[in-house]
């Protein structure tokens, strides 16, 4: 049997690995790694398939075809071809990958969209594997996926950066595959660059906190002035440990005038400021720093050093981004919400089972069709849950589309209008006056022998 990896980020990379290290993904006759940028600006980006420092990774694979290269100049995301031409590329594929496509085991990340979407309906005969991508391998299935795709999901392989809570993506029909924390903790650790250039700073005598930049007004969640205030807050908050030194890992994206900022916080503060922009992920630059405690937004990093590395974690801002977040169903909305539970002390929902039950509700609210079977779960925590929470988590369009507990009491004129099996109460008591009106002149005309 021949598994196909098709992978785009360094997270998966490492996940894939971890799990074969681990054994986890069973016996096998061929590796191929199929690896793609899916950045927007794929020549911005150095990609899997090339980064030096992913060589070790690569090493547990038998053979790579870079799918960048066969589709070029096409992005892959745009690669989209029309139903009657798969027949054909499944033919062209198995021939060009050395593939038996009657025994064959797609492993993808990001399988709602392309290429990932296109490989799995391409081979309508393979089995099904997602390989998690960070926390959004906790959010459900953004579309709803063809039956002939989500009938052969046969598993979901994560690294368990949230113990004892399970992802939503493939639910409910996928197995769940935990990694564990040590398996993808010594995966990461492979891809520490040799490069002796690398200017990453070491520890100090005294604590080091990092701060990680999420460059959110890329996204268009801040405004450029927010995002800077944003992370000088992050400044006054690692600030309140007492560190020796702050170093700070921007988005490589973000503006230096965002440095610049934070840089003059931290001498507000007398505190050592020194800026990273080198290759190390934030999860092995907080190893090397030995950092006492990681400080961002909702960054993938946070849950992650907690979990492999022990570290301490804190977020800013993360109430006021689940406000921001636009429209109820983005894609960031569940890591966010695992984020905010994992580093707020008073949270109710730190223990694995309760934020489960809050994953899964936050789940249905956002995608209620895909997590259909997920109501009974979601209305058992907005029966219970406190007010402020309730607040904080969903929003109260939300919570009356869906008929929800904790919804709040509509009016006579929200009632009269309120869609009820697809139209509103006015028109459809306009379209039942209409049939009335047309049933009693139907009567007299035949009182009159018309």
């Amino acid at each position: 049997m021949t598994q196909l990896f098709a992978l785009h980020s360094a997270y998966g990379l490492a996940t894939a690995a971890a799990a074969i290290d681990g054994g986890l993904l069973g016996a096998h006759g061929d590796r191929l790694l199929v690896p793609f940028v899916s950045a927007r600006v794929p020549e911005t980006t150095v990609g899997i398939a090339a980064d030096p420092a992913l060589a070790p990774l690569r090493a547990r694979f038998d053979r790579i075809e870079d799918l960048d290269a066969l589709l070029g100049p096409l992005h892959p995301s745009g690669w989209k071809p029309e139903p009657a031409e798969l027949p054909v590329l499944e033919r062209l594929l198995t021939r060009a990958w050395d593939l038996d496509p009657d025994d064959l085991e797609l492993l993808v990340q990001s399988p709602q969209v392309a290429p990932a979407r296109t490989l799995m309906t391409l081979f309508p005969r393979a089995r099904l594997t997602i390989i998690g991508d960070g926390l959004m391998t906790y959010s459900p299935m953004r579309v709803r996926m063809p039956h002939t795709v989500t009938a052969r999901i046969g598993r979901v392989v994560h690294a368990d950066v949230v113990p004892g809570v399970a992802p939503l993506v493939g639910a409910p029909r996928a197995e769940a595959v935990p990694v564990a924390p040590e398996l993808f903790r010594r995966a990461l650790l492979d891809v520490v660059p040799s490069d002796p250039g690398d200017a990453a700073p070491g520890p100090v005598d005294g604590p080091t906190v990092l701060v990680l930049g999420q460059y959110l007004a890329a996204l268009g969640l801040l405004t450029a002035a927010e995002e800077v205030a944003l992370q000088v807050d992050m400044i006054d908050r690692a600030a309140r440990h007492a560190p020796r030194r702050i170093v700070f890992k921007p988005h490589p994206a973000a503006p230096p005038r965002v440095t610049d900022a934070l840089r003059e916080r931290a001498v507000f503060h007398d505190i050592e400021f020194v800026e990273y922009r080198g290759a190390l992920s934030a999860e092995l630059l907080a190893e090397r720093l030995d950092a006492r405690m990681v400080v961002a937004g909702f960054s993938t990093a946070l849950p992650t050093v907690r979990a492999l590395f022990g570290r301490d974690i804190d977020a800013v801002g993360t109430d006021a981004l689940l406000r921001r977040l636009t429209p109820y169903e983005n894609s960031n909305r569940i890591p966010a919400t695992v984020v905010d539970v994992l580093t707020r002390r008073d949270s109710p929902y730190r223990e694995p089972a309760q934020l489960q039950l809050l994953i899964d509700a936050v789940g249905y609210a956002m995608q209620p069709e895909v997590a259909g079977h997920l109501r009974g779960r979601a209305e058992r925590l907005l029966a219970g849950i406190r007010p402020a929470d309730r607040d904080r988590y969903f929003s109260a369009e939300r919570l009356t589309e869906l008929r929800l507990p904790g919804a709040p009491e509509q009016s006579l004129v929200q009632r009269a209008i309120r869609p009820a099996g697809g139209i509103g109460r006015v028109e459809e008591l306009k379209l039942t006056a209409l049939g009335a009106r047309g049933r009693v002149g139907r009567a007299w005309r035949a009182l009159r022998g018309r």
